[in-house]
């Protein structure tokens, strides 16, 4: 495990808010040379503190979209088979393991609440789920 220093934080945030920046860019707004930016990055890649690189969506596209929190109980003897079946849904967002009444939390999201109902049929029905509990989520006050 690297050990981070103030730059490697900043450089990380830099990243997390647009990694598709350019390392000149990113040399610019740190004032290091672009070498040793690519030779940070690629000690954060080798350290898995980089993970890979994504697109994010944007803000009026995820506003349009319908999203639920999805509680899930499994039986346990089918939970890793369950976790492989729902990461294979591209409407699963997330997938969180929990305490408490249920098992997992499933973000979906999806066009419409027709898709929605049919993703959660689709969910409900795995091998392996023994029941859900789905609530629709009506606004995001907090996304950070």
């Amino acid at each position: 495990m690297i050990n981070l220093n103030p730059t490697d934080e900043k450089l990380l945030a830099l990243l997390t808010n647009d990694a598709r920046a350019s390392t000149s860019s990113l040399a610019r707004k740190l004032s290091l040379s672009r070498s040793t930016v690519q030779s940070k990055i690629r000690k954060l890649e080798q350290a898995g503190i980089i993970k890979g690189y994504s697109a994010q969506l944007g803000d009026s596209y995820k506003a349009s979209l319908v999203s639920a929190h999805v509680l899930i109980t499994v039986h346990q003897k089918k939970t890793a088979q369950t976790n492989r079946q729902l990461a294979a849904l591209t409407s699963v967002s997330s997938l969180y393991a929990v305490s408490g009444d249920y098992d997992l939390i499933a973000v979906v999201r999806t066009e419409s609440t027709e898709k929605l109902s049919q993703i959660l049929d689709e969910i409900a029905n795995l091998d392996g789920i023994e029941r859900t509990n789905s609530s629709l989520i009506l606004e995001t006050k907090i996304n950070r």
